[in-house]
């Protein structure tokens, strides 16, 4: 499964677009869409293909992440909002979460217990400013397409 053309404008929404390095709410040096990185400084400035080629490969990898993660079968709506998470936590979260086993997502998930997956991303509302985009992501999950698109 890829990440749809819908999923990919989320993730810009939620990410912001940024030719220049910035430092997101936990001080990482950031820029483009979302992407950090050794690379990344405050000063950077990447032209837009630099954002768009940084954009596939680290949808490329967010994707793989949660291919390697996701045991159970996902419908396009859920993989987006996996894929959306991991965009904006990383790789770890998705696989160790906070407890060094699956995040909560991920074990209601591979449970097969679809709404508790949806309910757990309120757990992942830590800086408190991610919460509008996770509460966007938990309904996209589930399917609600209004919601998905609010920003963060």
């Amino acid at each position: 499964m890829r990440t749809s053309p819908r999923g990919r404008e989320l993730i810009e929404l939620r990410e912001d677009r940024r030719n220049e390095a910035y430092l997101d709410s936990r001080g990482r040096p950031t820029i483009g869409v979302g992407h950090t990185g050794p690379e990344v400084y405050l000063g950077l400035y990447w032209t837009n293909d630099q954002v768009d080629t940084a954009f596939e490969e680290d949808v490329l990898r967010f994707e793989a992440a949660v291919d390697a993660s996701v045991t159970v079968p996902l419908n396009q709506d859920q993989y987006d909002a996996l894929v959306s998470f991991s965009v904006n936590c990383g790789e770890w979260a998705l696989r160790c979460g906070d407890h060094g086993g699956p995040c909560s997502i991920l074990r209601a998930l591979n449970a097969r217990d679809y709404g508790g997956a949806a309910a757990a991303f309120r757990n992942w509302c830590n800086p408190p400013e991610v919460t509008s985009r996770r509460m966007g992501e938990m309904h996209q999950f589930m399917g609600d397409a209004f919601v998905a698109r609010w920003p963060s």
